[in-house]
């Protein structure tokens, strides 16, 4: 790897990490010795990128600095565009129309090395099974997400009848068959799972939920390692910014 490229990817550890970096964590990550990785730092500081660094605890990136935009490399180009590919593929149609958007958007404004590797990535997400179609809109439910809002579903579990539940809704999971919303229920007291093409009907209320989301999904985390809910054994597992899904959908509750 050329210095160059090294030190754009020592700015890019420390912008993505949410503490302090050693200089042995960011040495073994690019495969270098920790007296080259420690001249680079001395180089970046030199160049007037703010870097701040602490014995015992490690380097930091201060706040206000950043690259300039959109200078990804190949591979973070077909991360992109393998993702905007899975939601197209695994979203509702607002989602697969943002996706679109959003690969136009991007290509617009690339340098013309960059733009056909980026659109013609060969990385693609395989087509979905078929979905069950969900009654309610499900741009309400990602709404209700953003601004961390109770929703009121009326929801129907196979041969039971309808219940209406005041829920806090945590995180929307897209899996291969159904699509699951994981979320605190006010009846039950408790976290559950609800897949969105069994609720018959969704209203985003004006009251907030009593805890941020960010901590309800800690809490809910937690019961999951603790082994709580029977049945939340494949659910979306917590990432930095993204949270991945594996497994097939919970069966709601």
């Amino acid at each position: 790897m050329r210095r160059a490229d090294r030190l754009l990817q020592i700015i890019q550890i420390l912008r993505r990490a949410r503490g302090p970096v050693s200089g042995g964590a960011m040495a073994r990550e690019l495969e270098v010795s920790l007296r080259t990785l420690y001249r680079d730092m001395v180089a970046l500081e030199a160049s007037g990128v703010p870097v701040r660094g602490e014995a015992g605890l490690g380097y930091v990136l201060e706040e206000g600095y950043d690259l300039p935009p959109l200078m990804f490399t190949a591979e973070e180009l077909e991360t992109v565009m393998l993702g905007l590919r899975m939601a197209e593929a695994k979203g509702d149609a607002a989602l697969g129309r943002a996706a679109r958007d959003a690969v136009a958007k991007i290509a617009a404004v690339l340098p013309e090395g960059l733009r056909g590797p980026f659109i013609d990535a060969p990385l693609y997400a395989p087509s979905p099974a078929l979905v069950p179609a969900d009654i309610i809109d499900p741009a309400l439910l990602r709404e209700a997400l953003r601004s961390e809002r109770k929703v009121e579903i009326l929801y129907q579990v196979p041969d039971r009848v309808p219940e209406r539940r005041v829920v806090w809704p945590i995180v929307l999971a897209f899996f291969e068959r159904a699509r699951v919303m994981a979320a605190y229920c006010e009846l039950r007291q408790d976290f559950r799972n609800f897949r969105t093409d069994r609720m018959l009907e969704l209203k985003v209320l004006d009251s907030r939920s009593p805890r941020p989301r960010k901590r309800l999904y800690a809490e809910w985390w937690r019961q999951i390692r603790a082994g709580g809910e029977e049945g939340n054994s494949c659910v979306p597992q917590p990432g930095p910014a993204t949270a991945g899904v594996t497994g097939q959908a919970a069966g709601g509750r």
